[in-house]
C-alpha cells in the first residue's frame, strides 16, 4: 500500500484545492440523500400517524416538502459539482504523473533505455496511469466520505433516535460492509492481476499482428499468429469475466448485509415504539437513514475489486518516477560563454568503462582528442568498445574513471540543452517520427522550409526515393515502414545534419549502402558540415579511407 499512498500523496499536492471541495461535495452528496430518503420515510409516517390520530389538519407539510425538495435538487447539483472538480483534478493530476513518468524513464541508464520495447514500454505507461484514476475516484474519495458520514451520523441519530438503534445502524454498517469489502480485496487482487497482464499481452500481439501483418502473409504465418492474438483475448475476457463475478458476489454481499442491517433497525424500532421510546416517524427515520447508508460502500466494490491492477500500477510508476530532489531541482542555466574555439571538440582522458554485470571492462586508460574539422574513425571487431565511446562521448553512460571534455568544458557540467544542441549522435538504430518525409525531417528543425529539405535529401542520395513515393509530403508508415534499411539511415543521418551539431558521432553511418552512394553520402556529410569534428565507428574500407585518422580498438 505505500506505493498507493505515494501516488496519493502526489495527486492531493498537485491538486489540494480542487480535491478538498470535490471530497466536500461528495461528502454533501451522500449526506444528502441519507437525509432525503430519512426526511421522505419519517414525513410519511409521520404524516400518517397524524391521519390516524385525527389532527391531520394540524399537521405541517409544507416544511417537510420543501425540505425534500431541497434535498433533491442540492443533491443533484453536488453531484454535478462533485464530478467536476474530482474527474478534472484526478486528470490534471495524472498528466503531471505522465510527465514526470517520462522524465524518470529519460532518465534510466542508457543501457536498460536501450533494451526498452518501444510499443511495449509505451503500452505499459499509459495502461498504468491509466489505471491510477481508480486511487483517487473508487478508494481515497469514497473511503473518506464513508467514514465522515459515519462519525456525522452516528450522534445525529443518536439524538433524533435512539442510542440502541444509532448503534447498530452504526455496528452493522462498519462490521459488516467492512467484513466484506476486506474479502472482496484481498480475493480480487490476483484476479485483477491476471486480468491486467492478459489485457498487456493481447494488445502486444494485436500490435505486433498489425505492424507485421505483411511479412506474415508473405511467409505464410498470419494464421497462426491470429490464432495466437484470439487465445489471448480469450485469456483477457476469461480474467475479466473472474473479476465480474467477484464484484457481483461482493455487492450480493453487501446487499445481504445492508437488508440484515435495515430488517434489524426496522425490528428494533418496533421494539422501541412498543416500549414509548421512541414514535413510529422516528423509528422509520432510522430504519430509511439505514437503508441509505448502503450508498457510502457500494462506490468501493468496484475500486477493491481492481485493487490488484492499482497496486501493481502504483508499484511500477513510483519506481520510475524521479526522486524529490531531481524533481524540484531546477535545469542549470546554459553558460552564457560560447565554446573555446582553440580547446578540441572533444577530449577523452585515462577512461575507463565496464557494462554493468561484466567482470572485464571494456575500456582501460582510453584517451582521444579530437579537433574541430577533423574526422577519426574507431575500428575494430565487434565488442571492442567502439559504440560504447560513442555513448561515452555522447553523456548517455558515464565512465567509472577519466575525464570527458567538449569544447574545454567537462561533458557532466554542461546542461542538457547545451549538450545536445552542440554534439548530435546517430546510433545504429534510429526512430523516425512522423507522417511524411518533411515531418520526419522537421523533428529536428522546426524552421525548415521545402527548399533546404530538399536539397538535404539531395546530398544523402534520397531524392530519387522521395520523388518515386510521391514527394516530401507523401505519407508514409510507422517508423519509416517500407523504406529498406539504407533509406531509413539516410533518412536519420539527413535529421542529424540538420541539427548543425559541432561534434558529430557516428556508428556505421553507410551500413546496407553500395560503395558508390556511400562515398557519395559521406562527401556530402563533409560538405554539410565543413568544421565539426566527427567521429564515427567504422567497418567499411569507405568509411575508413574517408576518415582523416584510424584509432583501432582491442
Amino acid at each position: 500500500m505505500r506505493d498507493i499512498l505515494q501516488i496519493l500523496r502526489l495527486t492531493w499536492r498537485a491538486q489540494r484545492g480542487p480535491l478538498i471541495r470535490g471530497t466536500a461535495l461528495a461528502v454533501i452528496v451522500v449526506a444528502m440523500g441519507v437525509a432525503l430518503l430519512g426526511l421522505a420515510g419519517w414525513f410519511i409516517t409521520a404524516a400518517a400517524a397524524a391521519g390516524l390520530a385525527g389532527i391531520g389538519i394540524a399537521f405541517n407539510v409544507f416544511q417537510p416538502s420543501a425540505s425534500v425538495r431541497f434535498l433533491a435538487l442540492g443533491r443533484t447539483a453536488a453531484r454535478y459539482g462533485e464530478r467536476l472538480l474530482t474527474h478534472d483534478a484526478t486528470l490534471k493530476a495524472l498528466t503531471d504523473i505522465r510527465v514526470a513518468l517520462l522524465r524518470g524513464v529519460l532518465a534510466l541508464p542508457f543501457q536498460t533505455l536501450s533494451r526498452l520495447r518501444g510499443a511495449e514500454t509505451m503500452n505499459r505507461l499509459v495502461a498504468d496511469v491509466d489505471a491510477l484514476d481508480g486511487v483517487v475516484l473508487r478508494l481515497f474519495i469514497p473511503a473518506v466520505t464513508g467514514v465522515i458520514l459515519y462519525v456525522a451520523a452516528f450522534p445525529l441519530l443518536w439524538w433524533m433516535t435512539d442510542f440502541t438503534l444509532a448503534i447498530w445502524i452504526l455496528a452493522s454498517f462498519t462490521l459488516g460492509c467492512g467484513l466484506v469489502l476486506v474479502w472482496a480485496g484481498r480475493h480480487a487482487l490476483a484476479p485483477s492481476r491476471r486480468a491486467e497482464k492478459a489485457l498487456q499481452a493481447f494488445r502486444i500481439r494485436l500490435i505486433d499482428l498489425l505492424r507485421a501483418r505483411d511479412d506474415l502473409v508473405v511467409y505464410g504465418r498470419l494464421p497462426e499468429q491470429t490464432e495466437a492474438v484470439q487465445l489471448a483475448e480469450a485469456r483477457m475476457r476469461e480474467n475479466l469475466g473472474a473479476i465480474d463475478r467477484l464484484e457481483r458476489r461482493a455487492g450480493l454481499a453487501l446487499s445481504l448485509t445492508t437488508t440484515l442491517a435495515t430488517g434489524t433497525a426496522l425490528a428494533l424500532g418496533g421494539v422501541l415504539v412498543a416500549r414509548g421510546a421512541i414514535t413510529p416517524a422516528q423509528a422509520a427515520l432510522g430504519f430509511f437513514v439505514a437503508l441509505a447508508l448502503s450508498e457510502t460502500v457500494q462506490p468501493l466494490r468496484r475500486g477493491l475489486a481492481d485493487l490488484g491492477r492499482m497496486l501493481d500500477a502504483a508499484r511500477r510508476v513510483t519506481r520510475l518516477l524521479p526522486g524529490e530532489a531531481a524533481a524540484g531541482t531546477p535545469a542549470r542555466p546554459a553558460p552564457a560563454t560560447a565554446p573555446d574555439a582553440t580547446c578540441p571538440a572533444l577530449e577523452m582522458t585515462d577512461i575507463a568503462y565496464r557494462h554493468p554485470g561484466a567482470e572485464a571492462p571494456v575500456l582501460q586508460g582510453f584517451s582521444l582528442t579530437l579537433a574541430p574539422g577533423a574526422c577519426v574513425a574507431l575500428t575494430g571487431a565487434s565488442g571492442s568498445g567502439k559504440s560504447t565511446v560513442l555513448a561515452l562521448a555522447a553523456g548517455l553512460i558515464q565512465p567509472e574513471a577519466g575525464t570527458i571534455r567538449l569544447a574545454g568544458r567537462p561533458i557532466d557540467e554542461l546542461p542538457e540543452t547545451r549538450l545536445r544542441a552542440e554534439m548530435t549522435y546517430l546510433p545504429q538504430r534510429s526512430m523516425l517520427l512522423g507522417q511524411s518525409f518533411f515531418d520526419m525531417l522537421a523533428l529536428a528543425d522546426p524552421d525548415l522550409d521545402e527548399r533546404e529539405a530538399l536539397d538535404l535529401l539531395e546530398a544523402v542520395a534520397l531524392s530519387s526515393t522521395v520523388a518515386a513515393r510521391g514527394g516530401l509530403h507523401a505519407p508514409l508508415k510507422e517508423n519509416g515502414a517500407g523504406l529498406s534499411g539504407g533509406e531509413q539511415r539516410r533518412l536519420a543521418l539527413a535529421r542529424a545534419l540538420l541539427r548543425r551539431p559541432r561534434l558529430l558521432l557516428l556508428d556505421e553511418p553507410t551500413e546496407g549502402l553500395d560503395r558508390p552512394t556511400a562515398t557519395r553520402v559521406l562527401g556530402a556529410i563533409r560538405e554539410i558540415l565543413p568544421e565539426a569534428a566527427i567521429l564515427t565507428a567504422s567497418h567499411r574500407k569507405a568509411e575508413r579511407d574517408w576518415a582523416d585518422r584510424l584509432i583501432a580498438m582491442t
